[in-house]
């Protein structure tokens, strides 16, 4: 069933927040592992849908969702959900139906932005646009109106374990000149403990880790370690 309403941005960003990409997490201990990165004081978790279209791989969807969100509210926490899909219109109900907090969509694979981002207000979740590294800042920022996030790809999407691309340090300062204060940048890709720092400094505020966290024998530890680098900054 549908919860009755939906975690907002406004409620779960504390200034920064490092999200637990559980595309890279063990599968089969997947709840424990949500549990542990929840002590550890997580609050937003990056939940990532491919279609086997957009991009290469079919990763987990609006099942695994379902069986995770109680977990995640029953914290006070959120699930972000990422769409690597074409068409997004059409999975955008059912991310809401399970128990998702937030869509994110990429603006090479919608028709119509501006539709999807009514559709995702409609159903009460949060909203954001994507755009993967041959997109231009200047593409995103044109169909952006609207949204709480926008999430600059630091790598290909479709595959975790990917190294950064330091070009995108770059396009995350163009971000964050343009848009409001009220609107987040988020980073994905290739996010660890030797670069979060300067992410953080060219202007993004919710930072998306995979393998720095996953990889790690201690997850909730690598995830304060990540936490508090990002966090003494200030913009």
């Amino acid at each position: 069933m549908a919860r009755e309403a939906h975690m907002s941005w406004q409620e779960a960003v504390r200034g920064v927040e490092v999200e637990p990409s559980l595309y890279a997490a063990d599968a089969s201990r997947l709840g424990a592992q949500i549990e542990e990165l929840l002590e550890a004081g997580t609050r937003i978790f990056h939940f990532d849908i491919g279609d086997g279209d957009f991009v290469g791989p079919i990763t987990m969807g609006p099942i695994v969702i379902q069986s995770i969100a109680p977990i995640v509210h029953s914290a006070h926490a959120m699930l972000d959900c990422h769409l690597m899909v074409r068409n997004p219109e059409k999975h955008i109900p059912q991310v809401a139906e399970v128990g998702g907090d937030s869509v994110t969509f990429h603006v090479e694979a919608c028709a119509e932005p501006a539709r999807a981002v009514g559709l995702a207000r409609e159903l009460g979740l949060g909203v954001g646009i994507a755009f993967n590294p041959e997109t231009s800042v200047g593409a995103a920022l044109a169909v952006a109106r609207g949204v709480d996030l926008l999430l600059c790809m630091s790598i290909h999407p479709g595959y975790s374990g990917q190294e950064f691309m330091p070009e995108a340090l770059g396009r995350v300062a163009a971000l964050r000149a343009a848009l409001p204060q009220g609107v987040h940048v988020q980073v994905d890709g290739g996010v660890n403990a030797g670069n979060i720092a300067e992410i953080r400094g060219a202007g993004a505020d919710l930072l998306v880790a995979g393998s720095g966290i996953f990889a790690s024998a201690d997850i909730g530890r690598a995830y304060r370690e990540l936490a508090s680098a990002a966090s003494p900054l200030t913009l």
